[in-house]
């Protein structure tokens, strides 16, 4: 399954289902029904883009624990996952911003 994210105020944003349900649960859209199909109105933008940045910090900050635990134990540290969580969601972030400051919704699988 595609995600394919729309809105009056960008270009549509497309999403492998991993990602885009990773970025949905995220913002609080853990639903089965949420996951299929939904909307996130203009007001509720702002605790999104929050709930990503601080779900961006805790990914961040647990890797450099990891990091900073082998080092202190000698060890080589784990390879660095391919794309980062902040890779993955600057594209959700920026569309929801733009929607925001537009006061448009973003909808899915409509």
């Amino acid at each position: 399954m595609i995600y394919k994210f729309k809105s009056k105020a960008t270009g549509d944003l497309i999403m492998l289902q991993l990602n885009g349900e990773s970025i949905l649960k995220i913002i609080g859209k853990s639903e089965p029904s949420q996951l299929k199909q939904g909307i996130l109105l203009a007001q509720d933008m702002a605790p999104a883009i929050a709930a990503l940045h601080a779900a961006v910090a805790l990914e961040e900050r647990t890797r450099a624990e990891v990091v900073q635990a082998a080092h202190d134990k000698g060890q080589a540290a784990p390879p660095a996952p391919a794309v980062s969580l902040r890779q993955r969601s600057l594209p959700f972030i920026q569309m929801a911003q733009r929607c925001l400051d537009a006061k448009k919704e973003i909808v899915w699988g409509v």
